[in-house]
């Protein structure tokens, strides 16, 4: 047979195998990827407490199944079924549901509260909250929960209903998180570890200016004023309340220095006689971390100081490895990378445990004797997510044995690791390991994406406008990818401070429909540039001063990667981001205006002294300090060199970028007499979700292909 015959037979039976996959529609893209395409996962998954046993869900939650370290076989715990049968409960999954041994547990149904003993199979109503109660809270014990209605913190201990606070002004808000999330903040509520005290965080809006937001499902349309602290603008006040349940008492903790200040990454020590609590100036460059008597809420001393020229951001409480001892490990970045450093109570340095050139992500634990402690980190690759152990005389080593991104979850004893992974060719691998570092699997999910018209990612470096530092990039081609053709390209862009687009995992970071975009004839392209998260502070903090300058010239290595390949069709170049990404977005639009035909810019930022406090004079200072800062990263004022088909989208009811910004924005458009697109989601907030995102990448995809030609 002739080798022209064999080449025209393989190209039939290609293009007959690319005709009996089945397609992935956009709404399947948008809707399906964690759902149909999910990998199957251990989920759920829980070590119970003081046991080597574990549990985790599976019947679309509806059924707990237990094993253990030494028995991996799994077998029925309860279900909901039999949970309803015996409380009479209206259970409709097992969300949420704590362990409190390996018997007992709590389950929630509509704010109703019951125990039930999984071997007897009975159980009772253990307490019942109101409907609008939230960011609800058990004490160690599972005696005591707390919880909050509108701005004010309670307890109920199953018998009885204590008023923590009970402020009228609606401006005082307390035991929900502060500072907008920001400091790796994301709960507002903390129990001793004996359960005899409640310490929480208040927050003062009274001087913070109310931003209003449009109720249009009101006849007539209702204001929402909400608080929103801008740049440069008064702030919210915070300080953190200690309650105590022996005296019925309130003591409080307020900065020491700015009343503006921020109070954040809250520990109690294990003997429940102190608080640790981080102090940061406005500022951010100068943090404090303070040690309080709990008792009074009385300063006792600063444990440690750090300072720098960019931005000191503390992210971690203070953890304890061991529960008799009030040394801790506290997480600096202040030679680089975040490394862990561990301290005794009065402040002394015991031992830097850690001297990597990654940064360590999050602590995960410790083994039952403090010896030992478990933690996440990046590893020298980049866009992985390992695990790690470190003891205190600090010798490290690798628990994790696979590249990927890692969820890794240690038994209460520290002997076994459960491990649950994938990467760019794993969809997801659930493993057990013991002390020895021997792994057992537990589960292996198969491909998803069989049988389907799914293109591959390509992951690689290019050097960054620095021509030193090298960037991650990803470049995603249809199925039917052809070499030998010129392809149009829609750039995602993100951009900005914590976050990496680009991860080893399955898909490799992407959305599906980034993929489902590859399938119309596209390559989607994707650069971190200097400034994304997980590389150190020296890449990360370029940015200071200048949001925009050094990932605009990052992005364009990009673009001049792209161009540098032979299948890239160069005029034919769109680019697409939300948030910080609507701000790259229509930075590249309007600073560098021949390079993209299209662009979707999604709630983008397009004047920082819009912004929020905390987020923003991290970054950015002030436009009192930094005037020019803030006059080069304006949007705004580069709309007369608009010279590509633009569209930029807004949720009406946005309260993490507000409309402000795109508005504004398309104003100048006007007054410059140049032709734009705008399309707003009414009600949505900074991302629109649910079926009506369908709707939104759509409309972002259409917009691209329809222009892009």
């Amino acid at each position: 047979m002739s080798k022209k015959i064999l080449l025209l037979l393989s190209c039939f039976m290609a293009l007959t195998l690319q005709a009996q996959l089945q397609k992935i529609t956009l709404e399947e893209s948008v809707l399906q990827q964690g759902r149909k395409f999910g990998a199957d996962k251990l989920s759920g998954f829980q070590w119970l407490p003081n046991s080597n046993q574990y549990i985790y869900v599976t019947d679309f939650w509806k059924k707990i199944v237990i094993a253990s370290a030494q028995n991996t076989n799994a077998s029925t715990w309860t279900t909901t079924e039999e949970i309803n049968s015996s409380l009479n409960s209206k259970l409709g999954n097992l969300f949420g549901i704590i362990a409190i041994d390996n018997q007992n547990i709590i389950v929630n149904s509509n704010n109703v509260f019951y125990k039930y003993n999984v071997a007897s199979k009975k159980g009772t109503k253990y307490v019942e909250l109101p409907q609008n109660a939230e960011n609800i809270t058990w004490d160690n014990a599972f005696l005591k929960v707390a919880y909050t209605i509108e701005n004010n913190l309670y307890v109920n201990d199953g018998t009885s209903t204590i008023n923590i606070t009970n402020f009228a002004d609606k401006n005082i808000v307390s035991g929900q998180s502060i500072a907008r999330n920001e400091f790796g903040i994301k709960e507002g509520i903390f129990w001793s570890p004996n359960g005899n005290d409640l310490a929480f965080y208040q927050k003062d809006e009274t001087d913070v200016a109310e931003y209003p937001l449009l109720d249009i499902n009101e006849t007539p349309g209702k204001l929402n004023a909400i608080k929103y602290p801008m740049i440069g603008q008064k702030s919210e006040k915070p300080r953190v309340g200690i309650y105590h349940f022996n005296s019925g008492t309130t003591v409080y903790i307020n900065p020491k220095n700015n009343p503006e200040d921020y109070l954040t990454n809250l520990a109690w020590t294990p003997d429940a006689k102190y608080l640790i609590i981080a102090e940061l100036n406005r500022g951010q460059n100068d943090m404090c971390l303070n040690l309080y008597d709990a008792s009074l809420g009385k300063f006792t001393k600063t444990l440690l100081n750090e300072t720098n020229d960019r931005w000191v951001e503390p992210e971690h409480p203070a953890f304890f490895p061991s529960k008799s001892s009030n040394n801790f490990v506290w997480i600096s970045e202040k030679d680089g990378f975040n490394n862990l450093y561990y301290y005794d109570i009065e402040g002394n340095l015991l031992k830097k445990l850690t001297n990597n050139k990654f940064p360590v992500r999050e602590i995960i634990g410790s083994n039952a004797k403090g010896t030992e402690i478990y933690f996440k980190a990046t590893g020298e690759k980049g866009i992985n997510m390992l695990g790690y152990k470190v003891n205190l005389k600090g010798k490290q080593s690798l628990i994790t044995k696979n590249e990927g991104v890692h969820n890794v979850q240690v038994s209460f004893d520290g002997n076994w690791v459960f491990d649950e992974y994938s990467n760019h060719t794993t969809p997801s691998k659930s493993l057990l390991y013991n002390n020895k570092g021997v792994a057992t699997t537990l589960l292996e999910s198969k491909n998803k994406y069989e049988g389907y018209q799914i293109g591959s990612a390509e992951i690689t470096t290019i050097k960054a406008a620095d021509n030193t530092t090298d960037l991650f990039t990803r470049l995603i081609k249809p199925s039917n990818f052809d070499a030998s053709k010129k392809y149009p390209v829609m750039v995602y862009v993100y951009g900005g401070p914590h976050a990496q687009m680009i991860t080893n995992s399955f898909l490799d970071g992407a959305n599906l429909w980034m993929y489902w975009m590859a399938e119309q004839g596209y390559l989607v392209f994707t650069v971190d540039n200097r400034g994304s998260d997980n590389r150190g502070n020296a890449f990360e903090s370029v940015i200071h001063r200048n949001l925009g300058t050094n990932e605009i010239e990052d992005q364009l290595k990009g673009v001049a990667y792209l161009k540098s390949l032979p299948y890239v069709d160069a005029n034919r170049i769109a680019v697409h981001g939300w948030s910080f990404g609507g701000f790259m977005t229509t930075s590249l639009m309007l600073r560098k205006p021949d390079v993209f035909k299209v662009g979707v810019a999604g709630g983008p930022v397009t004047d920082w002294k819009w912004y929020e406090v905390m987020y923003g004079e991290r970054y950015m200072d002030t436009p009192l300090e930094n005037k020019e800062g803030f006059e080069t990263a304006s949007v705004l004022n580069y709309v007369k060199n608009l010279k590509g088909k633009l569209l930029l989208i807004h949720g009406t009811n946005d309260d993490t970028v507000v409309e402000q910004h795109n508005l504004a924005l398309v104003k100048k458009f006007v007054e410059a007499g140049k032709q734009v697109d705008y399309f707003p989601y009414p009600m949505h907030k900074h991302n629109v979700m649910g079926k009506d995102r369908v709707h939104l990448i759509e409309k972002v995809l259409n917009y691209i292909i329809e222009n892009n030609k």
